[in-house]
């Protein structure tokens, strides 16, 4: 068996390191490398010239992928009545109140997104020690907090995507699988980095794309140039 260490540096082989590549050159090296038993994620990270320790600094936000991502997302929704009728006709994974809050107490969360009605938020803000760390947390900034359940439910099931800028000022996100051909996984991209121009806070200063980078979940990242995708 090829040890990861080896099948790694073969990956890197072809890639100039550090060198900015145009965004479809950079897709098609990453799937190229992309050899994995698997349908790997195509992953970005993007390094945003912002400081999040401030509050006029936080870039955050939602972006419904032209293409979807290709991945199964879970989708637990706190509603109640007719709310948790529509989130249930709407392909909720598991719908609850008080039931779904004790079960998450327990460590059982097996989802992916969660959703809430406004009315639940006293009952969900419980849980903010749990959830929040998780980035599962409901937001209305985000469309996760809203009284229309049924298209919040929707939109994640068909590929939305939140994003949320970390401590050291870079935002993660999937955009797709290696299974994707590479105009798709360049749309969500550019989408994606559409989105979070649209995010910018009033106290970014100076570059704000600083640096992008693509890869798969197996595969070495290759940089890209801002350029090429705004």
């Amino acid at each position: 068996m090829t040890k990861p260490g080896k099948r790694m540096r073969q990956a890197r082989e072809e890639i100039e390191r550090g060198k900015p590549y145009e965004l479809a050159e950079a897709i098609r090296l990453v799937k190229e490398r992309a050899v994995a038993k698997f349908d790997e994620t195509i992953e970005v990270a993007i390094n945003l010239g912002v400081d999040p320790r401030h509050s006029d600094q936080m870039v955050r936000g939602v972006i419904a992928l032209p293409n979807g991502t290709g991945r199964s997302v879970r989708v637990a929704v706190f509603a109640k009545d007719a709310k948790a009728e529509e989130a249930t006709q709407a392909g909720a994974d598991i719908v609850g109140a008080e039931d779904l809050a004790e079960k998450i107490q327990a460590g059982q969360i097996d989802f992916d997104r969660c959703i809430a009605t406004p009315d639940m938020m006293p009952l969900v803000g419980r849980l903010g020690k749990i959830l929040g760390p998780r980035n599962l947390m409901p937001n209305p900034k985000v469309g996760t907090v809203t009284p229309d359940v049924a298209e919040a439910v929707k939109a994640a099931k068909g590929g939305a995507v939140e994003f949320r800028v970390e401590k050291a000022g870079i935002v993660h996100a999937g955009v797709g699988k290696a299974s994707f051909d590479g105009p798709k996984l360049a749309e969500n991209v550019k989408a994606l980095m559409d989105a979070i121009a649209k995010a910018k806070p009033s106290g970014a200063k100076g570059t704000f794309f600083k640096r992008v980078a693509i890869s798969s979940t197996m595969g070495p990242g290759v940089r890209v140039d801002p350029a090429s995708v705004l």
